[in-house]
């Protein structure tokens, strides 16, 4: 069966603590794997989490601070050392390209696996799959970031009643499917409009309009709110989202589930930050994330 979810790798900020590992986050969507983020630690994280490097084929890093990258080279020697059979795309900011370099040869190792250099460097989309296409859009924050969103591509939902009716069952119902006609039945008929899923990153920014693109209609939304609202004036000195925001901009693009993350280690109490995420309207799926915290995507309404 096809999995997607999210698996939770690391959620502090800035610095890990005793109960928060760096940044991490693992998509799985039917048979891929996307790597978002590996911070310090992350390899560790993917161990005690059960995910290999044979699970990876895209990494995508939305900056190069140290939280949202140093495990790097970590994961890509792993990668190597396993011997991972398929490529493996990554994706950053280009004007981060020298930390890049840096960080893929970190120490000596044996290349073993195709690792693909896909940086970013504008709004738009970055691949094409027969099951997501994958874009990134342009962050506010002290350096270059971009966030990232995964979007499926809508399809038909085949409707037992109305197949019924036309008397389309068994290898018909494939071939419907396929040729969109059975003599005067057409696949409109039989059939409704199925939206895809979609699915969206937003790491370290200010409010922007890139923040509002990668969240509209998403289904599930992983998104920073390093500060609480009572430390407006710090998150957007530093470039970042606090819990009241992150929850408004979901409210307002229509997010099914909600996905707080990227705490700064100056709160102890993390359910506050679902106070202010619903003092600010948001009524959906809520979840503060932990390390290690699974989160499947919700199901087609």
């Amino acid at each position: 069966m096809s999995v997607r979810e999210l698996v939770v790798l690391g959620t502090a900020s800035q610095v890990p603590t005793r109960h928060r590992n760096h940044n991490g986050y693992l998509l799985r969507w039917d048979g891929e794997g996307l790597l978002f983020d590996p911070g310090e630690g992350t390899q560790r994280q993917m161990l005690r989490a059960g995910v290999a490097a044979h699970d990876l084929n895209r990494i995508c890093v939305t900056h190069f601070h140290g939280d949202h990258c140093l495990g790097l080279p970590g994961v890509i020697q792993r990668i190597n050392l396993d011997r991972v059979p398929h490529p493996v795309t990554a994706h950053y900011p280009r004007s981060g390209q020298r930390f890049f370099d840096r960080l893929r040869y970190a120490t000596a190792y044996r290349e073993s696996v195709g690792l693909t250099e896909a940086p970013v460097d504008a709004d738009g989309h970055l691949a094409v799959t027969p099951s997501y296409t994958l874009e990134a859009r342009k962050l506010s924050h002290p350096v270059e970031s971009y966030g990232y969103r995964l979007v499926e591509p809508d399809g038909r939902r085949m409707l037992p009643e109305r197949l019924a009716a036309h008397g389309i069952k068994g290898p018909d119902v494939g071939r419907i499917q396929r040729e969109a006609a059975i003599g005067a039945v057409t696949l409109d008929d039989v059939s409704e409009a199925r939206r895809g899923q979609r699915f969206a990153f937003v790491m370290d920014t200010r409010l922007c309009d890139g923040v509002y693109a990668l969240a509209e209609g998403c289904d599930l939304l992983v998104i920073e709110s390093t500060f609480l609202d009572e430390d407006t004036d710090l998150a957007v000195e530093h470039g970042h989202l606090t819990a009241g925001q992150a929850a408004r901009v979901a409210r307002e693009t229509g997010v099914r589930h909600l996905v707080l993350t990227h705490f700064s280690q100056r709160y102890d109490d993390p359910d506050e930050f679902e106070r202010q995420a619903r003092a600010a309207g948001f009524e959906g799926e809520l979840t503060v994330a932990h390390d290690l915290l699974r989160v499947p995507v919700p199901k087609r309404r």
